[in-house]
């Protein structure tokens, strides 16, 4: 029997980086056997910011492609649209009318998101949390994979559950964190996180020689000026993405040459290289497949849209007669 439902959700926001994967995706793939597991393309999400609509279809399409070969499995978890199943905005709408706007103007990614683009400052962005809740609480979920990023937001959704609970009678569980052994990457520059508009990522899709370029030249640790200074590694943002991807005996050959200045950081990197490698490419044959087979793809979506509404209109039900409309709904 699943312990319990979960929701979690990625943007279609273009081409998907080991950021997503460490933070998120991994961990998903992980809890598939033991949670009835949710998993939504959350295009309403992406429209917060600045897009081109006639890229949409194929930022989704692409979307679901990269979850799926990841390992999302269709037949162990939903994998959905969020626009196709319209009780999250309309549940994020009754949860609006308990949500202080000061609470939202608190949350640190509408701060970063307004100096990012300073002109495009809409509701939506400031109400993504409240639909990120109602994402989230639509499932009656109990616990949610997320990076360390997300953190606020999720605590943020525990906040309104217990609003909402409390004006309206016990409805919603109070979701906890999921967080894997790694929960955050920075970017190559070793100072951001990583990050598309940064332009600091490494990319699922990446070849091999294209890692390496960008590898090479990605920041350290800052202290250790020459090859012969020994290094710190906990200061070093090449060594975190050894433990998100290397073997163990690499982790600690690495961490243990670095410090007594055995190796240099390229050395270092080149042995990341093979084992990030090593965890891409089976993912990227699988998204050459998947990408040949669309038809596939929309049936996946389709279905898991079916399977999805259906718990969400049984929330729904609930959500109307604890607000006292039941009797107009049925």
């Amino acid at each position: 029997m699943p312990k319990g439902n979960l929701f979690s959700g990625i943007q279609p926001s273009g081409r998907l980086h080991i950021g997503n994967y460490v933070g998120a995706m991994r961990n998903m793939i992980a809890l598939q056997d033991d949670y009835q597991c949710i998993y939504g393309i959350v295009d309403y999400h992406a429209m917060t910011v600045p897009f081109k609509p006639e890229e949409m279809e194929t930022r989704i399409f692409n979307c679901a492609v990269d979850y799926l070969a990841a390992g999302i499995d269709p037949n162990k978890s939903i994998l959905m649209l969020q626009s196709t199943v319209s009780e999250h905005t309309e549940l994020a709408w009754i949860l609006n009318t308990i949500t202080p706007i000061s609470w939202l103007m608190r949350v640190p990614t509408f701060k970063e998101k307004r100096q990012q683009n300073p002109d495009y400052v809409n509701m939506g962005l400031l109400d993504y949390p409240v639909l990120m809740a109602a994402d989230i609480i639509l499932y009656k979920s109990v616990i949610v994979p997320v990076g360390e990023d997300q953190l606020p937001h999720l605590e943020l959704t525990r906040e309104i559950v217990r609003k909402f609970n409390a004006y309206f009678g016990e409805t919603f569980p109070e979701p906890k964190e999921y967080l894997g052994k790694v929960t955050k990457i920075l970017g190559l520059d070793g100072v951001n996180k990583m990050s598309k508009s940064l332009d600091n990522c490494i990319y699922l899709d990446e070849d091999e020689e294209t890692i390496w370029k960008k590898l090479s030249t990605a920041v350290t640790d800052t202290n250790r000026k020459r090859r012969t200074d020994p290094g710190n590694p906990e200061l070093c943002n090449i060594y975190t993405m050894h433990l998100a991807f290397s073997k163990e005996e690499d982790i600690d050959y690495c961490a243990r040459e670095c410090r007594s200045a055995g190796f240099g950081c390229l050395d270092c990197k080149k042995i990341l290289l093979q084992n990030l490698y090593a965890t891409l490419k089976p993912i990227q044959e699988r998204q050459k497949e998947l990408r040949n087979k669309p038809d596939y793809i929309y049936e996946v979506l389709r279905s898991g849209t079916i399977r999805a509404k259906r718990i969400a209109r049984s929330t729904m039900e609930e959500v109307y007669e604890k607000l006292g409309i039941k009797k107009f709904h049925q």
